[in-house]
């Protein structure tokens, strides 16, 4: 059987981030998980800060430049996902939503997601159900039951045991048990049909 693609999408803006060291290891909890499942599966990292010029370029031109193009086509063809975001302003970070914007509306439909997101304080963590959970249902992606917050006290001696570890567990679990017997599906993906610019700009004429 082949390996199932897990693709983790990463907002993180600092470096190092917490935010990347929480993806990171939801992403080691569910590989391992599906792993002991009897499932191979390759993982790959997309981290948004360094697409982040890439981004812009694309909302404003509407063409993604390569590096854009390519972590846009892994999450694309991606088994499952899982996207973290740091929490600014009791919602996801702008960088964030703004590669969500970039892909195609059916991008994530029917795909298994894992939810997670960082914060200063406790207080930010309802912004996972009242903005990241909606943002994928809108999506027509199934996000599996616990979502992950980490707050800054998360990170101290205690974090790696207790309730941060207990949530990344139960939330891996949740996203393998979505996983594991499903059949990788390679998706032969169609060849991209570039529209010349010239035969763009006449139909912009034409209205």
């Amino acid at each position: 059987m082949s390996a199932l693609k897990l693709v983790v999408v990463t907002a993180g803006l600092s470096v190092p981030s917490s935010t990347r060291l929480l993806a990171d290891r939801l992403a080691e909890a569910t590989a391992r998980d599906l792993r002991e499942a009897g499932r191979d599966v390759d993982v790959r990292v997309v981290e948004l800060r360094g697409l982040a010029r890439d981004i812009a370029d694309n909302l404003v031109t509407g063409f993604p430049p390569p590096a854009l193009r390519d972590a846009v086509r892994a999450v694309e063809e991606a088994d499952g996902l899982i996207a973290v975001t740091p929490i600014f302003s009791a919602s996801y970070s702008g960088l964030f939503k703004s590669f969500v914007d970039v892909l195609d509306k059916d991008a994530l439909t029917g795909k298994p997601v894992l939810i997670a997101a960082t914060g200063g304080t406790a207080r930010h963590s309802l912004a996972l159900e009242h903005a990241m959970r909606p943002l994928f249902a809108y999506l027509r992606a199934v996000v599996v039951p616990t979502a992950v917050f980490a707050a800054s006290e998360d990170w101290g001696a205690n974090g790696t045991d207790g309730s941060l570890a207990g949530r990344i567990a139960r939330a891996a679990g949740e996203l393998t048990e979505s996983l594991a017997g499903r059949p990788a599906t390679p998706r032969a993906r169609a060849a991209e049909q570039v529209v010349p610019f010239a035969q763009q700009l006449a139909a912009l004429r034409a209205h």
